[in-house]
Formats: C-alpha cells, structure tokens, sequence
C-alpha cells in the first residue's frame, strides 16, 4: 500500500476501511466481497475527484513522494547496457549525479540523472539528489563524450536544487552549473530532458537545456522551492503554498508558456502507485522525441536548442 500524502487522508481512511474488513473475514464464511467491491468503487472515484484538481502545492508533495520511481528505476526500466562512468577527472565522484552509456530500445545513448535514493542511508550517499560540483562537471564530462562518439544524451532531471553548502561554493558551484548547461546547448547530438520529479533551479536546468524537455504531470519545474521563494516573499515558509500557486510551476502552466514540449502522464494517483507504468509512459515520450531529431545536422540541432531557450519568455 503506498504512502498518502496528507491531502490523501480521505483516500486513506477508506482504504483502511478495506484492509481492516479483509482482515476480520479472513478464514471466515462471511462473504465481504460486496462491501468491499462498494468501498473500493468510491476510493478509486475519490483518488480520481482528488488527482483532477489537484494544486501546484499539492503537485509538489507528489512530486516528491518518496515512492516515486529515481534514476536507477529509470535505468532499470529503460534501458539496457548500463556502463556507468564516475568521476569529474578534477576532484571527485558526485553520487548525486549518475550517468553512462546505455542502450535504448536499440540505440545507444548517453543518459544521465539525479539520483535521490530511496531510504535514509541511500539518500544520504546521494546527497538527496543535490549535485555537488564535482557531479555537474562529470555531467559535463559525459555529455562532450556523447557529442564525440555521436550519442543522443538523455537527461533525467529529478532535484531540489543543487547543494548550496560552502564547500560546494568554495569549489566553484556556479561556474559548474554554468557550464553544464553550456555543454548542453553546445551538443552537436540530440539532447532529450525529463522532469521526472521536482526540477529545481540552476541544479535542473543544467541537465535540462535540451532540444526536447518534458514533464510528468504532476513534476514541478521552477526557479526555486515553493519554501524558498515564501522565505523570501513573505518572510516565512508556511505560503509554501501561495508561492507555489503563484510561481506557475506546474507542467500545464510550463507547457502553455512554452517551457516545455510534452506533457507526459501519470497513472492515476501518481507514478509512486505504478512505476512501472510510469517508466515505460516515459519511455515511449523519450523514444517519440529522439525520432523527432533524427537526421538534424549538429548545427541544425544547435540552432534549434539555442532558439527553443531564446524565444522562451518572448511576448
């Protein structure tokens, strides 16, 4: 049973219904299958009145549900021949920042992610997906190799933003970030960008500057959190939520605004409820969209990537 959010509670209670009534017939001759054949009926009505409206606020706690399938689900479910490459070649490996060659359905490519973990030690170890600058110099690292061996690099962007510690400072996080996103634009290969969970600030876009970027529809993408943008505004984080309204983070507002390509959909009541499903809907947007560069020439794929960015924001 998956994890509710704290807006799922009415979902919540009645699915405890269910599980309580299994559990008091079972071995029994009482047959419950009626009772809970209605209650079934209106959790999944419920769970899809909730996901039908749901609030860029209540986007963001899905997309950070910590069910939600992470990178090496992605890699897992996606593709095949995973040779992971570490390091930046200057000063250490980034767990936060995974990336290889790989094969999808057929074709060899360069993917690279943020990886949050999945339980306490491992998100620790990944640093909860915040990329050091060691992690966006190997993304930089990985994607020349691409343009010189003439892969497509596929980008799965899933972060709160990159790591603002001193150190990470100290050792030029900026000028990291600056570049990684440089390196994206300047690919002469395809670059095909997701926003699988949370896309946050600088952290993102430098692994989302691509000729193609999508979204699932419940990740958010914005400058930055809902909380940090609060702190600022208001001087506390409890308008996370009024931020979060009026910051347009949600990928409906990203794609009228012309942010993003593709909307990619989610089983309902999220992707942490049915991976699997998830991973190959995205599968199907990323094969779709690289299909869509094929035969670009790298100065073709260059100017288009490089108008895409230019014309966002343009009235």
């Amino acid at each position: 049973m998956p994890s509710f959010l704290d807006f799922e509670k009415p979902i919540a209670d009645l699915q405890a219904k269910i599980d309580e009534l299994r559990d008091t017939a079972e071995g029994g001759t009482v047959d419950i299958d009626a009772e809970v054949g209605r209650l079934q009926a209106k959790s999944d009505k419920l769970l899809r009145d909730t996901f039908a409206k749901l609030t860029p606020w209540q986007k963001t706690q899905v997309a950070r549900h910590p069910e939600r399938p992470h990178f090496k689900d992605f890699v897992a479910g996606l593709f095949s021949e995973f040779i992971p490459l570490a390091g930046d070649r200057a000063f250490a490996d980034d767990q936060a920042i995974l990336g290889g060659f790989a094969t999808f359905r057929g074709r060899r490519v360069m993917a690279i992610g943020h990886e949050k973990g999945q339980d306490t030690a491992s998100r620790l170890r990944h640093n909860f997906g915040m990329g050091k600058p060691e992690g966006y110099r190997k993304a930089i690292r990985l994607v020349e190799l691409a343009d010189r061996f003439g892969l497509p690099v596929v980008t799965l962007v899933d972060t709160s933003g990159a790591f603002p510690g001193v150190q990470a400072e100290e050792r030029g996080q900026a000028e990291a970030i600056a570049r990684s996103t440089e390196a994206c634009l300047a690919a002469g290969v395809p670059v095909v960008a997701s926003i699988v969970g949370e896309g946050g600030s600088g952290g993102a876009v430098a692994l989302a500057a691509g000729n193609r970027v999508m979204m699932f529809e419940h990740a958010v993408y914005s400058v930055i959190s809902p909380e940090g943008a609060a702190s600022i505004l208001w001087r506390t984080s409890d308008k996370a939520a009024d931020a979060a309204d009026a910051m347009r983070i949600t990928a409906q507002d990203l794609k009228s605004f012309g942010v993003i390509d593709t909307i990619v959909g989610e089983p309902l009541g999220g992707a942490h409820r049915d991976p699997a499903a998830a991973i190959e809907s995205l599968g199907t947007a990323i094969e779709g969209a690289l299909a869509s560069l094929d035969g670009q020439t790298p100065d073709q794929l260059r100017r288009g990537r490089r108008e895409k960015f230019l014309a966002m924001g343009r009235l």
